[in-house]
């Protein structure tokens, strides 16, 4: 059995997931912050005290077995209440739901199983609604939200509160081909400031990023950002506030086990300072990796440039990427010790793509082996070939020591 590791975020391993799960005697492992507070994860954070669950739902569902039921599994992740949605609307549909009804929102039927379990979370979801609203001030806002945050809600008052226990939950509930874990169990808000000095106070406004300003700093806050409260401070002490209030987290108990156990450990591509960096924080994280001398450790750099990281060449990816690793560990960590190989596109297949340039003079001082091939899918360019990068990653643990253990000598 190989075991695979890969940090990610929720849609940047989107081709990369499938793949490796296609690999026959392969067990994979996906590690995903739940940061994320646009949007209804936003909601859902406010009023029930707990992690967001968007990214981590979007790595599930792509695990989602392929059996009869497929089709309205899938459904069940993907389906968000319209907008405008009214509450009484939305609280009709859940209520039928947990009262019965075999379709839940015109979805299903499911199998009796998993309804039976999903009645049990909306339970508990509806019954604790009307506290949190109270407590809030205001109602709960139904409109574009994700049907399975509201599940998730259910499921992590089910749980005693425990986030990774909650998503162990979901996964024995859908039999999924993979494993999904949390980072860390640690409730946390994230902020940012940019290199102007200005503050970006949310997750979502992080991922909204449309400037060509980098962002210098990440926080990790107990509580969410009071925009009024930081306007009170003068601009230039609204970072050193934040910096003040910035809190660690701890390496989740389950992503440590995992870590360690690996045969692979691979960064994903993705948005770097919303979903990857925030996950390279955690305390214990790099030391887990560098400290698992036997896997391989594969960086998988981005192909087209995004809003967080508009002037990003290859390197500005590795380097940043062993900034943030760093910052979880009291001692220095060997750059060899937690990347191995870095996996850098070659093909530009859109005109109109904005594709990262490759600065390979700047790996000069980087003790990091360069693959640079064509990676990029041909059905979706500007996109990542999951396939490509795992036929790359399976011929580099061939060339390991000990190999044929894995079955892929």
């Amino acid at each position: 059995m190989l075991n695979v590791v890969v940090l990610n975020g929720g849609r940047g391993a989107a081709t990369l997931v499938p793949a490796l799960l296609g690999v026959p005697g392969l067990r994979l492992t996906s590690i995903v912050n739940a940061y994320d507070d646009g949007k209804s994860t936003g909601e859902i954070r406010r009023f029930f005290g707990m992690l967001g669950p968007s990214d981590l739902r979007k790595v599930q569902s792509l695990m989602l077995p392929e059996d009869e039921a497929l089709p309205a599994t899938r459904a069940l992740f993907d389906h968000r209440f319209p907008a405008q949605t009214g509450r009484d609307e939305a609280l009709a549909t859940l209520t039928r739901f947990r009262d019965g009804d075999e379709h839940l929102a015109g979805i299903g039927p499911l199998p009796p199983r998993i309804a039976e379990v999903l009645r049990g979370w909306t339970h508990l979801f509806l019954d604790a609604l009307p506290l949190a609203e109270a407590v809030m001030g205001r109602p709960f806002a139904f409109d574009d939200c994700a049907l399975m945050n509201i599940l998730y809600a259910g499921a992590f008052l089910a749980h005693a509160r425990d986030m990774e226990e909650t998503v162990a939950a979901v996964d024995r509930l859908f039999r999924l081909r993979g494993l999904v874990l949390p980072n860390s169990c640690d409730d946390r808000w994230l902020a940012a400031e940019r290199e102007d000095g200005s503050i970006l106070g949310t997750e979502a406004e992080i991922v909204e990023l449309r400037s060509n300003d980098r962002i210098a700093r990440l926080f990790l806050l107990e509580h969410a950002v009071d925009p009024a409260a930081l306007g009170r401070l003068q601009p230039a002490d609204r970072a050193r506030f934040l910096a003040q209030r910035h809190t660690p987290v701890r390496l989740s108990p389950g992503a440590r086990l995992a870590i360690e156990q690996a045969d692979a450990i691979i960064y994903s591509a993705g948005t770097q300072h919303s979903s990857l960096y925030p996950t390279y924080m955690s305390r214990g994280l790099a030391g887990a990796i560098a400290g698992n001398v036997r896997a391989l450790k594969v960086f998988v750099t981005n192909i087209g440039a995004d809003y967080e990281t508009p002037r990003y060449r290859t390197s500005d990816f590795v380097v940043g990427a062993l900034r943030f690793l760093r910052m979880g560990e009291e001692r220095r960590v060997a750059t060899e010790d937690l990347i191995h190989v870095a996996l850098i596109n070659s093909s530009r297949i859109k005109p109109d793509e904005t594709y990262v340039d490759d600065d390979a003079e700047q790996f000069a001082d980087l003790p990091i082996e360069r693959l640079v091939a064509d990676l990029e899918s041909r059905a979706e360019p500007g996109k990542h070939d999951g396939e490509a990068i795992v036929r790359l990653i399976l011929a580099q643990l061939e060339r390991l020591p000990g190999a044929r253990r894995y079955g892929h000598a």
